[in-house]
């Protein structure tokens, strides 16, 4: 059995990948459209009001979530995903149901981690939850004086 992430650092190297469910592709991003798209008003595809006002200031197709084949446990939730540039790209906050048995057994062919853009984090603060110095801050490392 894989040891369980226990606050203790560890690496883990993968590849942005959709995958086959059943004969049909999942392809690896998802946008803010795909959210507005799925948006019935009813749990569990109901969006936020505040997502709804802000849309039209929204860069619809900006990547929302993306899968990589990380080999990911439980604990891995805020993990940061880094690019070859070592530029955060994103942050590990689930797996697909596949992943549920990966602390057995990891397949390479269906398991994947999920993560949010860093893309979507910085829009989301900026044109929906208006918290433009946090989004800022983010992007240059630098505080507002």
């Amino acid at each position: 059995m894989y040891p369980d992430a226990t606050f203790t650092l560890r690496l883990s190297y993968g590849e942005v990948k959709g995958w086959d469910e059943r004969g049909t592709p999942v392809t690896p991003f998802t946008t803010f459209a795909g959210a507005f798209e799925r948006h019935t008003g009813a749990e569990p595809f109901a969006l936020p009001g505040t997502w709804l006002a802000a849309k039209a200031q929204l860069d619809l197709q900006q990547k929302f979530d993306f899968v990589t084949t990380n080999d990911i446990i439980g604990g891995n939730s805020g993990s940061p995903v880094i690019n070859q540039q070592g530029q955060i790209v994103g942050l590990i906050f689930d797996g697909n149901i596949h992943s549920l048995g990966g602390a057995f057994y990891y397949d390479p062919v269906l398991n994947r981690s999920v993560a949010v853009h860093s893309g979507a984090i910085l829009q989301a603060l900026d044109r929906v939850y208006h918290a433009t110095d946090l989004a800022n801050e983010m992007r240059t490392g630098a505080t507002p004086h």
